[in-house]
């Protein structure tokens, strides 16, 4: 896959593409399909692994030629060393999470760099929608109240808290909106969140 097809396919992760060195050693917590590995690997050169749990998931990660681990990311990353990565990636998975800080507290850990997104619940429709006594449901947030996978809701400063907390230094943070970046009251405008974080 190269970096125009990865464009088409998802704006944020051809954003995101750009933080990641070539040749690095990469984690992806929660891949997903695997889009992001493909590209990594076929365009950037990197090497590793995608962490993910679901059946489907797993299979088309298979068919792309990504090395995959079928693994719930809530029993934490235990069977990686420390600093064993260059970069650990988790996007837009983070937000499923029952245990984000010890998740992200293992992120550090296997990590010298981490890449997190998710959802930003700050978004301006999304308090819109809380205003008039509903939950939101946007193209950031697809799912109704009651089948949503998203346990957690955050937003921009609220996870630049929770870094801190758990020994992380933000070295950039950027608000997306359907891949383009928004300068101007990110945590109103954003519909995603992007950290890029490094041990303290």
């Amino acid at each position: 896959m190269n970096f125009s097809q990865l464009k088409v396919l998802r704006p944020d992760l051809a954003f995101i593409a750009h933080w990641i060195k070539d040749s690095a050693h990469v984690l992806d917590v929660g891949c997903g399909d695997g889009v992001m590995l493909d590209y990594l690997q076929t365009d950037k050169q990197c090497s590793g692994y995608g962490i993910e749990i679901a059946d489907p998931q797993v299979l088309v990660c298979a068919q792309r030629g990504i090395s995959v681990i079928q693994q719930d990311m809530e029993n934490g990353l235990g069977i990686f060393a420390d600093n064993a990565f260059d970069t650990v990636l988790c996007l837009s998975s983070l937000q499923m999470m029952k245990h984000v800080e010890g998740l992200l507290r293992d992120i550090a850990r296997v990590g010298n760099e981490a890449i997190v997104s998710f959802p930003n619940f700050g978004y301006w429709p999304h308090r819109t929608a809380l205003l008039r006594g509903k939950m939101p449901v946007s193209k950031s947030l697809p799912y109704e109240w009651y089948d949503t996978p998203n346990v957690r809701c955050a937003t921009i400063y609220d996870f630049a808290d929770l870094a801190d907390d758990v020994g992380l230094d933000v070295l950039e943070c950027v608000a997306l909106h359907e891949g383009k970046v928004i300068n101007f009251l990110p945590n109103l405008r954003g519909s995603l969140a992007v950290f890029r974080l490094k041990k303290k």
